[in-house]
């Protein structure tokens, strides 16, 4: 029969006066196990726990055969108990035996045993094992029921971690280097200072739950108090996209159904502390698998906020970061929001690595504004790291040295001053034209998607914005952005570009670009799945109120705007037709209209190029986008670090794919633009003027260096020599264009 209300506080009673008990580790199991399966009415108790990195043991057993402990164990994802451990989440079993994922294990004698529940154990949201009760009956155990033993699971990780039972964590040590992504640019050098969100909870069971209830309703009114404050900080109330993260986060403070999920546990016999920890890890476990990168990402903040309310609840200071910071801290984490980063002092912050992040992170938008340079996706950085450490931050190449040795020191040292050499040589060309020796005027324009962007276009003397990428501003939002709200932004990226051009993508979304508020189904393969122009068009709304904003904010200006994705032509006139019928919106309302309007599209998908003939045509010009271009070209994961620089794109097949979309645009007269990180490094770029193309967007910090190897290069030279060498029978290849360009004097 199900538990009563006071069962699990009665449980939880009985078991922290086990833990008081002077007994052996074995011992401690049997008795915890058999006090479970009294207080539950099962016949069956059971705890597996992890044995190593991909095993779990029996380590505890009321009711099955006890020669199995420690005899008997399972691979995560194997069983039901192992699947339990692989996906997180309570399994719910009125027959155990008939589901698929049962693994009959014949020396535990469980063949008599029906009805199952299995719960993981968990410790900060990683797994630590797997509680399980079972019975003869068939019945599905009711939701009160798995609530306990969820309770119950989590108050025995904290007693096996406090006695030492878990696993160690590994060892730290180094010199070592670490390969991350780089998230931001620039390098810092300087000493760790390890940012630790979580907070040891020593009190887990409750004396008084209406007491503990009041106590957690207290705490979360101060801490969204201590947002609200966050928020008028003098360097973070500008707006920005930043600002629109942080309002983001407010939202997640205020969220009513994380305050019920605590209170419930509260309900359970837990103190207000425990119950903040319980649902953490709960959806820690749940979230840190997700594919879904968005969802990921937002682990971080509820991290922060489960933090903040933890210090709160036990009279710390609410900053993690309160204490002085060295005048060169490198920040390492394993992950965190963007209020937790606002923290620390900024001026002695230098650099800031992370285990997890994307570009499109929360901490990653708001370290961008800062300037702040920062890698991501660094694997056991945190275990490894100790407080005061050495450490290099190199996010250009997207690497971490911990411990360096002092050569390594010295060479990044010199290293720093020659790219300030460097900073000086470029900002004397910045501002010149990017015109060839024999006076072909070329196009450098940058790429960009948030507001702090646009100042870099004059400082980088790029000839415009080749690229807005306008998800940014939708991904930041906790719901879709009005037209208002959308058309106010365009306006800011017009009015602070200066009279240059600024060329609009229009969203972008899908893939590992997913929006909080809008529903996406599980895809195996979502960089070729429902995404761009695919939403678009199912979602017309959506486009014609972007394509309306867009057209609000340009009157007066020139639009120029761009559809993403497009893989045959059809859906460019798909597309296009919307366009046009807001453009006749506007002269039935007599509403003001741009001052011209320019479409084009991007060329992302190979299928598109052998329609070129037909599509040229129907627009004004044409984008590259080698990023993904290349990617379905080489049917290569970009994000996967086992495939990075396996394929390269100055090799021979992908250079004539390049030339085919170069010859057919010049023989349609239509601009031809290479967008991406390829056109960003001078010997790529230089390749691409061999091509035929003359219009580049690259990053704003490679405006200078590209410029500069532009004003070095005699095209008609160049051309002709590339000419010979794709002629000759010596194989095209990265190492003869840099050949090449040394016989040609280009300054690279």
């Amino acid at each position: 029969m199900p538990l009563s209300v006071e069962g699990p506080r009665i449980l939880l009673r009985r078991l922290r006066q086990v833990m008081l008990e002077q007994l052996e580790r074995q011992a401690r199991l049997d008795r915890i196990v058999e006090l479970i399966a009294t207080s539950m009415n099962t016949a069956v108790c059971s705890v597996y726990l992890k044995k190593d990195k991909d095993t779990l043991e029996l380590c505890a057993t009321e009711g099955l055969k006890r020669e199995a402990v420690h005899q008997t164990t399972l691979r995560v994802g194997e069983g039901l108990v192992g699947d339990i451990a692989q996906h997180a989440r309570p399994l719910n079993l009125a027959d155990a035996q008939t589901h698929p994922r049962f693994a009959y294990r014949p020396e535990t004698g469980e063949e008599n045993f029906h009805s199952f529940v299995g719960v993981p154990v968990l410790r900060g949201g990683t797994l630590a094992g797997v509680l399980v009760v079972q019975n003869t009956t068939y019945r599905t155990f009711v939701d009160e029921e798995v609530e306990a033993l969820q309770t119950v699971a989590m108050v025995l990780a904290e007693m096996l971690a406090e006695t030492g039972e878990l696993e160690a964590q590994e060892g730290r040590g180094g010199p070592r280097r670490y390969e991350g992504q780089g998230l931001t640019e620039g390098m810092a050098m300087g000493h760790v200072v390890l940012h630790e969100p979580r907070v040891e909870v020593s009190r887990l069971i409750a004396e008084d739950s209406e007491a503990e209830r009041q106590r957690l309703d207290n705490a979360v009114y101060a801490l969204r108090r201590t947002v609200d404050e966050m928020l008028l900080k003098e360097d973070v109330s500008h707006a920005g996209e930043h600002l629109d993260v942080l309002e983001t986060y407010r939202m997640f403070a205020n969220d009513d159904g994380w305050l019920s999920r605590m209170r419930d546990a509260v309900r359970t016999g837990l103190t207000a502390e425990a119950a903040v920890e319980r649902v953490q890890g709960d959806m820690h476990a749940r979230l840190t698998g997700q594919r879904d990168v968005y969802l990921r990402e937002r682990l971080h903040d509820f991290e922060d906020l489960t933090n903040r309310l933890l210090r709160i609840l036990t009279g710390r200071p609410v900053y993690a970061s309160s204490d002085k910071l060295p005048k060169d801290a490198i920040l390492v984490a394993r992950g965190m929001g963007p209020a937790e980063l606002l923290d620390y002092e900024r001026k002695h912050l230098r650099g800031l690595i992370l285990e997890e992040g994307s570009q499109s992170a929360h901490v990653s938008i708001v370290a961008r504004a800062l300037g702040i340079p920062m890698v991501g996706r660094v694997l056991g950085i945190v275990d490894m790291a100790q407080d005061g450490q050495e450490v290099i931050v190199d996010s250009d190449i997207g690497a971490c040295f911990l411990d360096p040795s002092p050569e390594m020191v010295e060479s990044y040292v010199e290293r720093a001053r020659t790219m300030a050499r460097r900073q000086k040589r470029y900002a004397r060309v910045r501002k010149l034209p990017a015109v060839t020796r024999d006076g072909r005027q070329m196009e450098v324009m940058m790429n960009a998607g948030l507001r702090v962007d646009m100042k870099n276009l004059s400082d980088s003397g790029a000839d415009g914005i080749g690229l807005f990428r306008t998800e940014l501003q939708f991904m930041v939002s906790a719901k879709l952005p009005r037209i208002e709200e959308q058309s106010a932004f365009y306006s800011h990226v017009l009015d602070n570009a200066g009279g240059k051009p600024v060329t609009f993508r229009t969203l972008d979304i899908g893939g590992d670009k997913v929006l909080p508020y809008m529903r996406h189904a599980h895809e195996e393969n979502p960089a070729m799945g429902w995404r761009a122009i695919r939403i678009a068009l199912d979602r017309p709304g959506l486009l014609r109120y972007q394509l309306r904003a867009l057209l609000k904010a340009s009157a007066g200006h020139d639009l120029n705007v761009m559809f993403p994705m497009v893989a045959e032509v059809a859906e460019f006139q798909k597309a296009r037709r919307m366009l046009d019928r807001e453009l006749e919106r506007l002269e039935k309302f007599n509403l003001p209209k741009p001052a011209q309007v320019r479409v084009g599209t991007m060329l992302e998908v190979p299928s598109l190029i052998w329609q070129l003939d037909s599509l040229l045509p129907m627009l004004d010009f044409v984008s590259i986008g080698t990023n993904d271009l290349f990617q379905f070209f080489f049917a290569s994961d970009r994000g996967n670090p086992l495939l990075s620089g396996r394929y390269d794109i100055l090799s021979m097949a992908p250079m004539e794919m390049l030339k085919q979309v170069a010859d057919a645009c010049h023989r349609h007269k239509v601009d031809a633009t290479i967008c991406g990180e390829i056109a960003g490094r001078p010997l790529e770029a230089m390749a691409m003027l061999c091509l035929g193309f003359n219009r580049l967007s690259i990053p704003s910090s490679s405006v200078g260096p590209v410029k500069r190897m532009i004003r070095s290069v005699h095209l008609g030279k160049l051309r002709q020599a590339y000419g010979e060498l794709v002629q000759s029978e010596q194989a095209l290849s990265r190492s003869s264009l840099m050949a090449l360009a040394g016989r040609l004097k280009i300054k690279l």
